[in-house]
């Protein structure tokens, strides 16, 4: 293969988890701003099975290279760059795999303000499973819900990869979680991964919580969607925050929405987040921290080469899982 084409999954048009296979594309061409970084692992994301079957948002034109998030080492740069070959940098968000092409690629094209410099000896593995999940988490615990030491927070859609994160890094707060799953295979992992309280998702689920909350919560992570929005907020103390993150349950508008609906005294917010709410400072003491052991990084399986791509979004899809799905190249 020369050195002007490179390995990527790109798509032509919406296809299955097992269509998605390697093809040679050319290296992208260096921009002012951007960088060329050598891709060394990517998480696998929801939002790319999304991409995937042809239902994602409207900036989204095939063809295009799957991949909202990536870790790698930069290749080449601009004069007077930021940034120099051999840097190790992790990326996420900013159009990337809708807009512009991703990570699914032995390279990928990158504006040098969406770039996160670090320096850590941990596996590509565990960086690659980092960047959107930490980045989301970080920034709706922090700009979205301000969790303070002492807080008691609902995580709604726990076992998802964005909660589980959020929850580790709200004990390493302070703060005490309780976090829904519908899989009760699903709680044993919760409660390993520093979840003080984790709670099946069923019919009883506000009984549940009630029990272990009686004078309510102060914060909820909202990942599930409109469909628990209103009566996770009915579970919150007055003064208190609820952050709407995410829609797993798929339904992220409501028609005739209300104000009224929102329970007096009680705060709604939302967060949706780039990669410049992700300090290089925060994410270097993060992976000191899982240096260190004292955090743990919730991985559900490692893949290795382009090829193991459609494997990948299949497991993700199947929801038998719990962590984040990561691409080694």
């Amino acid at each position: 293969m020369s050195k002007d084409t490179m390995q990527a999954i790109q798509l032509t048009q919406p296809c299955a988890a097992d269509e998605l296979h390697p093809t040679t594309v050319p290296v992208p061409q260096l921009k002012p701003g951007y960088a060329l970084v050598k891709v060394k692992a990517f998480g696998v994301n929801e939002s790319e099975v999304t991409s995937r079957k042809g239902k994602s948002s409207p900036d989204f034109k095939f063809p295009r290279i799957l991949g909202i998030e990536g870790v790698g080492i930069i290749d080449r740069v601009n004069a007077g760059s930021n940034f120099k070959p051999g840097q190790k940098v992790v990326t996420m968000m900013g159009g990337m795999g809708r807009a512009i092409d991703g990570s699914y690629a032995e390279y990928m094209l990158i504006k040098e303000k969406n770039l996160i410099p670090f320096e850590s000896g941990l596996d590509w593995s565990i960086i690659g499973a980092l960047p959107e999940m930490l980045q989301t988490a970080y920034g709706s615990i922090t700009q979205g819900l301000r969790v303070q030491t002492g807080d008691l927070l609902l995580v709604r859609g726990g076992s998802s990869t964005v909660g589980l994160m959020a929850a580790v890094l709200a004990y390493h707060m302070g703060a005490k979680v309780i976090a829904s799953t519908r899989n009760e295979n699903k709680l044993a992992t919760m409660a390993m991964l520093g979840n003080d309280y984790p709670v099946l998702d069923d019919r009883d689920f506000a009984d549940r919580v009630k029990k272990i909350a009686p004078d309510k919560v102060d914060k909820v992570l909202e990942l599930v969607g409109f469909s628990t929005l209103f009566q996770d907020m009915g579970l919150v103390k007055e003064d208190g925050y609820t952050c709407f993150t995410g829609a797993l349950g798929g339904k992220w508008t409501l028609n005739n929405f209300s104000p009224f609906m929102i329970p007096t005294g009680v705060f709604l917010t939302s967060y949706a987040g780039e990669a410049k709410d992700l300090p290089a400072k925060y994410f270097n003491h993060i992976l000191k921290l899982i240096e260190d052991r004292q955090l743990t990084v919730p991985l559900a399986k490692v893949y290795h080469g382009l090829s193991e791509v459609g494997e990948a979004q299949a497991n993700l899809e199947s929801g038998k899982f719990s962590g984040k799905h990561v691409v080694v190249l």
